[in-house]
């Protein structure tokens, strides 16, 4: 009896440990089943790379400068008497903007102006009197002399009254007022600014390398901060005869029209210079390129063959695409744009978004084809 029930026990055990074990294989088949089935294919986006004529740009920076720009100033001291002009006003050249007090300079001139007068007579009577022996010749050359040095004194004294005065010296803007009515003005005190904004100068420094590819009238596009994505066009009016033995930077000046007074002197200015001869170059969106340590690379779409070089189809008949990494050489970014010049042939696709799902390798499924904007894809010639 014992006998039985151990033998039943012992069964039950073993059917217990078998179903257990059971259990467990078919866990273990269904997981190697599930990593044996191939993977499903990654989204990703694409573009196709293209050749292009692309005309390759000198990046520098600089700052505005006005066509013509001084601090006015006076040479002698004095105080106000009247002012002529109001702050931001626009001027033209010759026009009265400042006096000072003049009385003393007035009342001198008119003595002097009266010393003359009767020199003038003297000299004239002197000229009758001298042909008619009447006089002798030293006595005219006194009176001669004499005229002269009344002219000279009239002329110093209508210098002086005319340095108590400023005349704009030319057309322009000119700025804030520093100076009011009345007040003393010592010598070289500024009383405002005025500043020629008709056109504007642009001042930058580029490397003595790129010497070669400069000359006068060279185009060359301005952009300022107070105008984001607004660009001004200029050329190249003037390149320094001598390089700086510091730096060994060469400064240049370029030159833009500022009709509508947009721009004002001393702003800071990012220059894109054109280089000339424009080549085809192979460019792809800026998004496609992958960025590293170790270099530069992109992912490829190729048509996914098997072992005898025959291109693999899906259920539904369409080439299987995977992903194929290359390191590629980039050159010069621009508008969302990236010059490839080693490593990728104009045709072929690259993926532009989705990269960070990938391996070497990996099956790929094109959710986006020609990720370049129909702004992008026109050309660029600028």
């Amino acid at each position: 009896m014992v006998r039985r029930r151990m033998l039943i026990m012992l069964a039950v055990v073993v059917l217990i440990v078998l179903a257990l074990g059971g259990y467990k294989g078919f866990s273990i088949y269904q997981q190697i089943q599930t990593f044996s089935a191939p993977r499903p294919p990654i989204t990703v986006a694409a573009a196709v790379a293209e050749k292009r004529q692309w005309q390759e740009r000198l990046p520098a920076v600089g700052s505005l400068k006005a066509l013509q720009g001084v601090e006015l100033s006076l040479e002698v001291e004095g105080i106000v008497k009247a002012l002529y002009f109001d702050s931001g006003q626009k001027v033209k050249a010759g026009q009265p903007l400042l006096q000072l007090n003049d009385d003393q300079e007035t009342a001198l001139l008119g003595t002097a102006q009266a010393d003359l007068g009767l020199a003038k007579v003297d000299f004239g009577r002197g000229s009758q009197l001298v042909g008619d022996a009447a006089i002798s010749r030293g006595e005219f050359d006194r009176l001669s002399s004499q005229y002269r040095r009344n002219q000279a004194v009239v002329e110093q004294l209508k210098a002086q009254k005319t340095k108590k005065s400023i005349n704009a010296p030319f057309s322009g803007t000119i700025g804030i007022r520093q100076v009011d009515i009345g007040q003393y003005l010592a010598a070289g005190t500024v009383i405002a600014t005025l500043q020629d904004l008709s056109s504007l100068y642009v001042d930058f420094n580029v490397p003595e390398q790129a010497l070669p590819h400069l000359s006068l009238g060279q185009q060359a596009l301005v952009q300022v901060a107070a105008y984001p994505g607004q660009t001004f066009p200029a050329h190249l009016s003037a390149i320094n005869p001598k390089v700086d033995e510091n730096t060994r930077n060469l400064l240049v000046r370029a030159t833009l029209a500022n009709p509508d007074n947009t721009l004002l002197p001393g702003m800071f200015a990012n220059l894109q210079v054109l280089l000339p001869d424009p080549q085809p170059q192979v460019v792809v969106p800026e998004t496609a390129i992958t960025y590293t340590l170790y270099g530069n690379s992109v992912y490829v779409v190729t048509p996914k063959k098997d072992k005898d070089g025959i291109v693999q189809n899906d259920d539904k008949g369409q080439p299987q695409l995977s992903a194929e990494q290359r390191t590629v050489q980039t050159g010069e970014r621009r508008a969302g744009l990236v010059v490839v010049s080693k490593g990728l042939e104009a045709g072929e696709r690259v993926v532009t978004a989705g990269q960070l799902k990938l391996t070497p390798g990996a099956a790929i499924r094109i959710a986006q084809d020609n990720a370049l904007t129909p702004e992008q894809r026109a050309p660029n010639h600028d």
